[in-house]
């Protein structure tokens, strides 16, 4: 059964134990997530408590926030440095699917998502799909990459048809954690629950940008203790 849930809060059932957090705005002082060293690295210590065991840094690149791809390694590479913990630290970007994505495409100016290398994490309006949006998808495999739509549960204009189409043309989807737990409103909470029971997640992420995130999720009671299971049994965990 689907809705088993774990007494006690998130942080204390140890559920986040191992976790990949695929999507977060952890990277200092690039976007509209953390902005400060210290404050990114209070975050990854409250990682280390909670058990997750590797963190994706995908900073915005979008035109109103057009971060370099180098200037992104650098500033992980002050991040690195500066932390001493256990956590597997790996730099990628979240990418709005506008003109300045489609340039940095076609010059293979890109952080993927995965060791391999091969995905990208890719975003749209929470309200209106990009002009061309098959288009866009289609020149992202043709360039040899596999898209990663971030939190799709929170786009208004999507309904279960167009979630079932995106997973026919290959799209895989990261769910946000905390839309479990209702930050983002009752609405996408249900969406998100909707596609977790058909199975339509591939990988999940906080997409935190604030610490006060991590500590709503943390402390939040009701959420299923088998949550993972529910996740694609694809070979894009492994390969990923």
């Amino acid at each position: 059964m689907f809705v088993l849930f774990r007494k006690g809060t998130i942080g204390e059932t140890g559920i986040l134990h191992g976790l990949t957090d695929w999507h977060s705005h952890i990277l200092p002082g690039v976007d509209d997530g953390l902005r400060s060293m210290e404050d990114s690295l209070d975050a990854l210590s409250l990682y280390e408590s909670l058990g997750i065991s590797e963190v994706w840094l995908t900073p915005h690149v979008m035109e109103d926030v057009p971060n370099a791809t180098e200037a992104l390694r650098d500033r992980f590479a002050e991040l690195r440095n500066a932390y001493k913990g256990p956590l597997r630290l790996y730099l990628a970007a979240e990418y709005m699917m506008d003109n300045l994505f489609e340039r940095r495409l076609r010059d293979r100016d890109l952080l993927p998502l995965g060791t391999g290398g091969k995905h990208l994490l890719v975003e749209t309006s929470y309200y209106n799909p990009p002009a061309g949006l098959v288009e866009i998808l289609k020149s992202i495999k043709t360039a040899g990459y596999f898209p990663v739509l971030a939190h799709p549960e929170r786009y208004m204009y999507m309904d279960m048809e167009d979630y079932s189409a995106l997973m026919d043309s290959g799209v895989r989807l990261q769910l946000n954690l905390c839309s479990l737990v209702g930050m983002y409103g009752k609405e996408v909470q249900k969406k998100a629950f909707r596609l977790l029971r058909k199975g339509y997640f591939s990988i999940v992420g906080t997409d935190l940008h604030r610490l006060s995130q991590l500590d709503f999720l943390t402390k939040t009671r009701r959420l299923p203790g088998n949550i993972f299971k529910n996740l694609s049994k694809t070979d894009f965990l492994t390969t990923i």
